[in-house]
């Protein structure tokens, strides 16, 4: 059962540093190295930064709950 865990650990982790990667960025930063001219023709597009932001956050959600499970399968 650990196993499981760690590895929805290691993906879900993975996907978070992606998805908060891809998020626009307020200033110049990482997001505009990846896709400067994309993102000034998405930038009107309000449905793919809210679908963008649904998916970061369950998929947070999956990875704050992979920790606490692991943490009492460690403990007990």
């Amino acid at each position: 059962m650990k196993i499981v865990f760690d590895i929805v650990l290691i993906v879900t982790s993975l996907l978070m540093i992606v998805l908060v990667l891809l998020h626009k960025g307020k200033g110049g930063g990482l997001s505009d190295l990846f896709g400067g001219g994309v993102s000034s023709s998405l930038g009107g597009s309000s449905v793919v930064e809210r679908n963008l932001d649904r998916l970061t956050i369950g998929i947070g959600i999956v990875w704050i709950a992979s920790i606490v499970a692991l943490g009492l399968l460690l403990k007990g």
